[in-house]
């Protein structure tokens, strides 16, 4: 079963994430963060991972915190859900077009964290939403998930396109490499016998 459950506690945040990668992209996503939600779910339902966050952090602060945290939770269940990652693609990529937002996301399941990050917001803010927390997201995501991540904004001028797009491009490339590989059944896509 490619399932996992991680809860995280802190002086700031609790975070609770259960996820399945054999799922069919439910989600159940509740942080306090409205546009964050909004993300979570555009994640679960273009992956196929079902997905369930629930999230109480500090936002008499701000948002910063509860994103932050609630990528490395997700991370983590990632890596446990896929254990040793014998039989899965590894790799994937994929071109998400929304209007006028194009974003362009690669990745690898490598266990060799690393943000490339190309996408600049043409505002700081969407609705109360700081913009910059969508790359904390995702870098906490790829630290703590072990994966490579290439993220290129190619076009956009709308914030909230641009947004939308990076995390449904980042989705599809991540339902692409989790996904088994019927040639690869229980095979380690390596060839260093081990990730």
């Amino acid at each position: 079963m490619r399932r996992a459950k991680i809860t995280r506690k802190t002086a700031e945040t609790e975070i609770e994430v259960e996820i399945n990668l054999d799922g069919s992209g439910r989600y159940d996503n509740q942080t306090g963060v409205g546009f964050f939600d909004h993300m979570l779910d555009q994640l679960a339902r273009h992956s196929l991972i079902d997905m369930r966050v629930r999230a109480k952090g500090d936002l008499h602060i701000d948002d910063h915190h509860t994103v932050e945290d609630t990528g490395i939770a997700l991370g983590q269940a990632l890596t446990k859900a896929l254990g040793d990652k014998a039989g899965i693609r590894r790799y994937g990529s994929f071109h998400l077009a929304m209007d006028d937002a194009l974003v362009r996301a690669a990745l690898d399941l490598s266990a060799r964290p690393w943000l490339g990050w190309n996408v600049d917001f043409p505002a700081q803010k969407i609705g109360s939403f700081d913009t910059e927390l969508v790359r904390e997201f995702f870098q906490a995501l790829s630290t703590h998930g072990g994966i490579t991540l290439h993220v290129d904004r190619l076009h956009g001028v709308n914030a909230h396109h641009i947004a939308e797009a990076t995390f449904k491009a980042i989705a599809r490339a991540l339902r692409e490499a989790v996904e088994p590989d019927p040639r690869m059944a229980g095979v380690l896509p390596s060839t260093k016998g081990a990730l």
